[in-house]
C-alpha cells in the first residue's frame, strides 16, 4: 500500500508539473517573447526623436484623441459633503497601426504645453495643461540585455493607448469656487525641473484665489509637491487637498502566485494588496487612513502617492470601464483646510515613480518617515529571512562586484550557519551507511513479510540508536532559507540583468542553453520543458552524487524513486532563476565535501 501510493504521489506530482508547463507556462512564456520581439522590430523600425538628456525611448503602445472631458466625481467622505474626482475620462483606446505607435506618441506630447524633466535616472516631462505628471522614462534601465534595446517608458500621458499618470490638487463642498481642472493651463516659472532646479506651477482663478504647486525632485524617483491656496478674496474658504494614479488597461502580469502585481498600499501601519481582478469585482474599495501611503505596482517599478504622514485620509482603490476599457485608480482625500480671507494654506505630498530598489526604499522610509514603504517589494512570508538575505547579498555583491560570486559565498556562510545541524545529520546518515549491510540480510529475510521486515528493522534502529530520519532535517531546515533566496532573486530589480561568468548574464533569468540543442549547435529553440541549460545539469549531477552517499531505502521500489529524483528536479528547476539553480549545486558540491569527510572520518566506505 504504501509502495502504491509513494508511485502514485510521483506521478501525480510529474503530471502537475508537465501539465503547468505545456497548458501554462509555455504558451504564456511564447506569448510573452512574441510580445518583446514585437516591441524590438517596432522600436528598429521607429526610432524616437532625441529628448535632452535621454538616449532611448520605450516604445508606446498607441494613442487615441481623447475628447476634452471634465473629471467626474464621487463622494469621498461621509457626512463631509466633499467630492474627490477620478480622473479625465480618455477616448476610446483604438490604437494606430504599430509603425506608428512611437510616432503617436512623441505627438501627443507636443500637443501642449510641458515642462521637461531632466535627471541622471528620470528623463520625461510635465503637462501644464492640468498639472499632470504624466511623462516619465527610466535613463538607467533597458528592455532587455542588449545595450542598444529602449530605455523603459513608465509614465505615458492622456491619448496614449495607455495612459498612465499622477495628478494632484483641490476639491470643494462650494460649487461656487473655481478650481483648477484637468483643463487648466498652468504657468510655470521655467522650463525644466530637475534636482537642483525646482519648479512652481500657478493659476489665478479669476475670483481673487492663486494657486500655486511647487514640484521638487530628488536624485532618484522622488517628487516633492507642495500645494499652495492663496486666498486674496473677501470670504474664507474649504478645500480638500487630494491626490491620485490613473491607470488605463489592465498590464500583462506574471501570474505567479509568489509575486504581488497590482494595487497596494500602507493604511495604519498594515499592508493591503488587490489584484486587479479583485478591484474590478468590487468596483471601490474605501479606507481611512492615519499616514501610510497608496499605489499601482508591477514587478520592479512602483507609482506610490505618499501624503503628510501625520494627517488623517480617506483612501480609494477604483475600477470602472470607460468606452470598454478598463480604469485603475488609487487616490486620497486629506482632511478640509479652511483658508481665512487674506491668508493662505499650503499642503505637502510626495509621489514615488520609480524602480523598486531596497536600499532607496529603505532610506526613504528612514529618512521620510513613511510607514513600512520597504513593503512595496513582495519579499513573502519569510520576510524575517528575505531581507536580511538580501542584504548579505548586496554587502558581498558590493565588496566582490559580481552578484554570483556572491550567492557563492552566502552560500558558504549558510553552510557555515547549518554547519553544527548538517554535521549531527551527516554522522546520523553515516552510521546507517554501516547499517546497511545488516538491513540488507534483515530486508532478505523477511521479504515474504513487510510487517515483520518494519518491525525487524525499527528494532535495529533502536538497538543501534540510529534515527533513520536524520538526514531529512538539514534539507527541511534549508527549505525556508531556499524560498527566501528565490525571492530576492525573483523580485529585486538588484539581480535584474545582474551577470555572472560565460553564457549567464542575467541571475534573475533560466540558463539560457539547452542540452536538446546542443547548447545552441543546432539552431533549434526546444519546446519550454525542454531547455536544460548546463548548471540544472549539473546541479542534477551534485544531487545524484550527494544522493549516492546516503544510505539507500530498505523498500528496492522507493530506492529506485529515489534515483529518480536528481532527473525530476532537473527538470523542475531548469526554468528557475539562474542564481538560484548555481546556488544548489554549489550547495550540493559542499554538502558532498563536508559528508565525505565524516564518512571518511568514521570509517565508512565512500563509494557505494
Amino acid at each position: 500500500m504504501e509502495q502504491r501510493n509513494l508511485i502514485m504521489a510521483v506521478v501525480a506530482s510529474v503530471t502537475i508539473l508537465l501539465g503547468w508547463q505545456f497548458l501554462y507556462e509555455q504558451p504564456r512564456i511564447e506569448k510573452e517573447m512574441a510580445a518583446r520581439k514585437a516591441a524590438q522590430i517596432e522600436a528598429a523600425k521607429n526610432p524616437p526623436a532625441a529628448v535632452p538628456g535621454q538616449k532611448a525611448a520605450a516604445p508606446s503602445t498607441g494613442a487615441t484623441v481623447p475628447s476634452p472631458a471634465a473629471p467626474t466625481v464621487a463622494p469621498a467622505v461621509p457626512g463631509s459633503g466633499a467630492q474627490v474626482p477620478t480622473a479625465p475620462v480618455v477616448g476610446i483606446p483604438t490604437p494606430p497601426k504599430a509603425v506608428d505607435r512611437m510616432k503617436a506618441r512623441l505627438a501627443v506630447l507636443k500637443k501642449t504645453p510641458r515642462v521637461q524633466i531632466s535627471s541622471d535616472r528620470l528623463v520625461g516631462s510635465i503637462q501644464l495643461k492640468g498639472g499632470q505628471i504624466d511623462d516619465l522614462t527610466f535613463t538607467k534601465y533597458r528592455e532587455t540585455l542588449d545595450q542598444k534595446s529602449p530605455n523603459i517608458t513608465f509614465l505615458s500621458p492622456t491619448g496614449t493607448k495607455n495612459p498612465y499618470y499622477a495628478q494632484f490638487g483641490w476639491v470643494s463642498s462650494n460649487s461656487s469656487v473655481k478650481l483648477p481642472t484637468p483643463e487648466t493651463v498652468w504657468t510655470a516659472d521655467r522650463t525644466t525641473l530637475s534636482p537642483k532646479q525646482p519648479i512652481k506651477l500657478s493659476w489665478d482663478n479669476g475670483q481673487g484665489i492663486k494657486f500655486v504647486r511647487a514640484i521638487a525632485l530628488d536624485e532618484n524617483y522622488m517628487f516633492f509637491v507642495t500645494q499652495t491656496v492663496e486666498n486674496n478674496s473677501t470670504k474664507a474658504i474649504t478645500l480638500y487637498p487630494y491626490g491620485l494614479v490613473s491607470r488605463t488597461g489592465t498590464p500583462e502580469t506574471l501570474g505567479f502566485f509568489i509575486l504581488h502585481e497590482g494595487l497596494l498600499g500602507v493604511f495604519n501601519g498594515q499592508l493591503k494588496e488587490l489584484d486587479y481582478d479583485d478591484v474590478q469585482e468590487a468596483k471601490n474599495i474605501s479606507q481611512r487612513s492615519k499616514g501610510g501611503w497608496i499605489g499601482i505596482t508591477d514587478k520592479y517599478w512602483l507609482t506610490a502617492l505618499i501624503p503628510d504622514q501625520k494627517t488623517d485620509i480617506q483612501t480609494n482603490f477604483r475600477h470602472n470601464l470607460q468606452l470598454k476599457a478598463d480604469k485603475y485608480q488609487v487616490d486620497y482625500l486629506g482632511d478640509p483646510k479652511v483658508i481665512q480671507a487674506g491668508s493662505s494654506g499650503s499642503v505637502s505630498n510626495r509621489l514615488f515613480a520609480g524602480a523598486k530598489e531596497v536600499k532607496l526604499l529603505d532610506s526613504y522610509e528612514e529618512n521620510l518617515g513613511i510607514s513600512r514603504f520597504d513593503l512595496a517589494i513582495d519579499f513573502g512570508w519569510f520576510y524575517f529571512l528575505t531581507k536580511p538575505i538580501f542584504y548579505v547579498l548586496l554587502w558581498f555583491a558590493d565588496h566582490i562586484g559580481n552578484y554570483g560570486l556572491a550567492i557563492l559565498f552566502l552560500t558558504v556562510l549558510i553552510k557555515l550557519a547549518f554547519f553544527p545541524l548538517a554535521n549531527k545529520s551527516y554522522r546520523a546518515m553515516s552510521r546507517l551507511k554501516q547499517l546497511q549491510p545488516k538491513m540488507t540480510k534483515l530486508r532478505d529475510r523477511h521479504k515474504e513479510d513487510r510487517a515483520k521486515m518494519n518491525e525487524a528493522m525499527m528494532q535495529l534502529y533502536k538497538t543501534e540508536k540510529v534515527n533513520p530520519a536524520a538526514g531529512c532535517f538539514p534539507m527541511l531546515v534549508q527549505i525556508p532559507v531556499f524560498f527566501a533566496l528565490y525571492k530576492v532573486l525573483f523580485v529585486s530589480i538588484e539581480m535584474r540583468h545582474a551577470p555572472f561568468y560565460g553564457w549567464i548574464q542575467d541571475l534573475s533569468a533560466p540558463d539560457p542553453t539547452s542540452v536538446f540543442s546542443l547548447f545552441g549547435l543546432i539552431p533549434w529553440t526546444p519546446p519550454e520543458f525542454l531547455l536544460i541549460g548546463i548548471w540544472p545539469i549539473l546541479m542534477g549531477i551534485t544531487m545524484y552524487l550527494q544522493q549516492k552517499l546516503n544510505p539507500a531505502p530498505a523498500d528496492p521500489m522507493q530506492a529506485k524513486i529515489f534515483m529518480f529524483l536528481p532527473l525530476m528536479f532537473t527538470f523542475m528547476l531548469a526554468r528557475f532563476p539562474a542564481g538560484l539553480v548555481i546556488y544548489w549545486a554549489w550547495n550540493n558540491i559542499l554538502s558532498i565535501a563536508q559528508q565525505w569527510v565524516i564518512m571518511r572520518r568514521m570509517g565508512v566506505k565512500v563509494n557505494p
